[in-house]
């Protein structure tokens, strides 16, 4: 089945999910929320998946730290990639874990020539181990790292070169971290490989309670105008992609998600009449 719009997937809206007739319609998950042997989360993944095409959205496999990932958490994907067969596999450009302690977040990293050629031997790794290609994400920024080397961009035009991974270009991370850095948001996406890109996130934002005057990728809102009209400039330049709408805080009704749902859709199906009609 061709990707179009697709909903991030919480356990409250299995029976949704299960219900569901919208055509196109697929559903994204963190595999390590599915990591176990049996029971009825795993069971009602599996029952979904037999009815809609599930992508696996990993947080846990730590690219960007100075070792490979953790056999464990790798074999574990694959063994859940095996029972899914997933439409998509993606993984953030972060790390988590730094010899043996773990973290709870995805973590930035200077880009070096060291980071980059650490990367692609990790996403190497992983796409061995699969069998197949994987999509990498765009982080959120912060604060700026004076220990950078490489732009954004070329640094991930590079890991796709070299590695053969896809990219999955979250607009809600770079609007985030155009606010926070200062740069323009639509110039910086006018320059992006959308010729790599395999995913599209979409996804709210939220300004930080501290005063810092920072956004915050929060995930708990509903997806910011600024993020739709940046989303609406990228489809018309690189034409249809497979596109996520995440919610993983303050989980609204599975109808809500579908209402920006359908709006992605629209404006996926919009492009897709727009392409030149291929000759017979």
């Amino acid at each position: 089945m061709e990707l179009t719009a697709g909903i991030g997937l919480k356990p409250q809206h299995f029976d949704d999910a299960l219900q569901s007739r919208h055509e196109g319609l697929w559903f994204e998950v963190h595999p390590e929320n599915y990591y176990m042997d049996g029971g009825p989360r795993l069971d009602g993944l599996l029952e979904i998946a037999a009815r809609h095409p599930i992508s696996l959205h990993g947080v846990s496999l730590s690219l960007a730290a100075d070792a490979p990932p953790d056999p464990r958490q790798l074999q574990r994907l694959v063994d859940l990639a095996a029972r899914v067969r997933p439409a998509l596999l993606s993984e953030h450009l972060a790390w988590s874990a730094w010899r043996g302690h773990y973290q709870p977040d995805l973590l930035p990293f200077p880009r070096t020539d060291d980071a980059l050629q650490r990367i692609v031997d990790n996403v190497c790794r992983v796409q061995d181990a699969l069998g197949r290609r994987i999509a990498i994400e765009n982080p959120s920024h912060y604060l700026p790292f004076e220990e950078h080397r490489w732009d954004e961009i070329d640094f991930l035009a590079a890991l796709a070169e070299r590695s053969g991974c896809g990219l999955l270009l979250d607009i809600n991370n770079v609007q985030v971290s155009a606010h926070n850095l200062g740069f323009d948001a639509r110039q910086w996406l006018a320059r992006f490989p959308v010729e790599a890109v395999m995913e599209i996130h979409l996804a709210g934002n939220e300004a930080d309670q501290g005063g810092t005057g920072l956004l915050i990728d929060s995930h708990g809102a509903p997806i910011d105008e600024t993020v739709w009209s940046l989303y609406e400039t990228l489809i018309a330049r690189a034409g249809p992609r497979p596109t996520l709408i995440e919610r993983d805080d303050d989980i609204p009704p599975f109808a809500e998600l579908l209402r920006e749902r359908e709006r992605a859709q629209r404006i996926l199906e919009d492009a897709q009449q727009r392409l030149p009609r291929r000759a017979a």
